[in-house]
């Protein structure tokens, strides 16, 4: 780890000069321009202080974290088909369970529909890409067509179905993640 340049770039984060840094930690500018251009060492100590001026700690500082996926492919989705049920759902992001959200892709045949979902703490959201649905909400039936998308808190049952004669292709988000 090249602890400098982790600095430096802490430090720009937090808008600072060197200067501030320093004063921060009663250091001085020019000690703190060496520790970012790896020219000295500071003790465990001094670290500490440089690291408090900057809003962390140790542990923090050193946690190497992985980087984040941003943009997924087609080859990071995981599929599931349900014959019965007459659907194909595609976990579009892996492991999203972990995450606050959770987008699925569902494919529904001419008269098929999801598995009801029971009430939970959260919302729903989906955009019909192509063909028609029914949003079904405890006693309430919903038309949603192309292009357009549905959104609600689930605190009832709910489930999708498509009554239409083509292939229905939906983007379905929950949060908290349920599928």
């Amino acid at each position: 780890m090249n602890i400098g340049d982790k600095i430096r770039r802490l430090r720009i984060k937090n808008s600072l000069t060197q200067e501030e840094l320093a004063d921060r930690c009663e250091l001085t500018k020019g000690f703190i321009s060496q520790v970012e251009r790896d020219l000295t060492s500071p003790s465990i100590a001094t670290l500490v202080d440089i690291l408090e001026g900057l809003g962390t700690n140790l542990k923090d500082f050193f946690n190497e974290t992985t980087e984040e996926k941003i943009v997924f492919t087609k080859e990071d989705a995981f599929e599931t088909d349900n014959e019965e049920l007459k659907y194909i759902l595609k976990w579009i992001i892996p492991n999203a369970q972990k995450n606050q959200m959770e987008p699925i892709l569902i494919e529904l045949e001419s008269g098929g529909n999801t598995k009801e979902d029971f009430p939970h703490e959260g919302e729903e959201f989906g955009y019909v890409i192509n063909g028609s649905i029914y949003l079904h909400l405890g006693k309430e039936k919903h038309k949603v067509k192309k292009d357009e998308c549905f959104y609600f808190k689930a605190n009832s049952n709910h489930y999708i179905s498509n009554a239409g004669k083509t292939k229905a292709r939906v983007i379905w988000v929950s949060t908290p993640p349920s599928f």
